[in-house]
């Protein structure tokens, strides 16, 4: 079951470009570089860059006849992200396309002329990747993925799936800006809910199990797990503990309902990958970053797994049941 209840215009599209209108390119080679914070066998990163291709076909860019595409996943390795950063900009391409805010912060450190379009950054302008979203300045633009007052949204969710929630843990990466200020925004709001926020940080298989276990032997709890490569990595050890210690938890990527878990809310990411080809295409043809706004999400979606709440014995509202974009049964 799919509705649009949820999908809201934040921003007018100025990525908007008419494809019927594009025509074919030919003459010298374009060169995009890509850098993704993702595993390679991540299905929503490879159903975002197959949209990204597709779109770019569309508007007369063939992936070994005008442009070579080089790819680079960093699989949430921080030395990795460093090491694929350095190499595409060694390469010199005409633009980058970066996917998280730890691959759009290790171009930065090194990159200051080579354009970057970003997808899935949280509020870039306070982890200072952009000036402004009206005028970001610089050679970096994109699409974020909201402000940190999205993560908020988690809370209230997990509150109203199970009313007797007294506490919570948040699963982050601290080294994400993001896992950081999202925590902190979750903390703002719990106080008023009747909630203890607790932050467990994703490093490692082993980390993850003894903090969501040492948690779980006090009553009344759920989890709110973060968008981090390292949430994507331990996605089915996560799964797992939450329906072993009837945990219930609220995740940002419908994938990992699809695979499990309870329940989603986040913006489309995939949407995101073909809002960004718009504006490499642009780039390509000699508009520079510095003049192309950040885009907030237009597209959010939540996703409900039935089978998973029976096991953990949760009933869902109607009130969520009948907005939700998708429910799993």
């Amino acid at each position: 079951m799919r509705r649009r209840d949820f999908i809201r215009v934040i921003t007018a599209s100025a990525a908007a470009w008419p494809l019927s209108a594009r025509a074919q390119h030919s003459g010298e080679m374009r060169r995009i570089g890509v850098l993704l914070n993702w595993r390679s066998d991540n299905r929503e990163a490879l159903a975002g860059i197959a949209a990204f291709k597709q779109v770019l076909q569309q508007g007369g860019w063939s992936e070994g006849a005008n442009i070579r595409i080089d790819e680079r996943w960093c699989e949430d390795s921080v030395e990795r992200e460093r090491r694929y950063a350095a190499e595409l900009v060694a390469l010199t391409p005409d633009v980058i396309l970066a996917a998280t805010t730890p691959s759009v912060v290790a171009l930065q450190s090194i990159n200051k002329t080579l354009p970057i379009v970003f997808v899935s950054v949280s509020d870039p302008v306070r982890v200072g990747v952009v000036e402004s979203l009206a005028h970001p300045g610089g050679n970096i633009t994109g699409f974020m993925n909201a402000e940190y007052s999205l993560s908020t949204k988690w809370l209230g969710l997990l509150k109203e799936i199970a009313p007797s929630l007294v506490r919570a843990s948040v699963l982050r990466d601290v080294s994400n800006p993001a896992g950081i200020n999202q925590f902190s925004a979750i903390q703002g709001v719990a106080q008023p809910l009747g909630i203890e926020v607790f932050a467990i940080n994703i490093h490692d298989a082993g980390e993850i199990e003894r903090a969501v276990t040492d948690f779980s032997r006090l009553p009344n709890g759920g989890l709110i797990v973060t968008p981090t490569a390292g949430q994507s990595i331990h996605r089915d050890l996560i799964i797992t503990l939450a329906a072993r210690l009837k945990l219930p938890a609220v995740y940002a990527d419908p994938e990992v309902v699809a695979a499990g878990g309870l329940i989603s809310y986040g913006p489309d990411r995939v949407d995101q990958f073909r809002r960004a080809a718009g504006y490499v295409d642009r780039i390509l043809k000699g508009e520079k970053p510095s003049d192309l706004p950040v885009q907030a999400p237009t597209k959010y979606e939540l996703v409900i797994n039935l089978k998973t709440a029976k096991a953990l014995g949760i009933t869902i509202p109607l009130s969520l049941l009948t907005t939700a974009d998708q429910v799993i049964e």
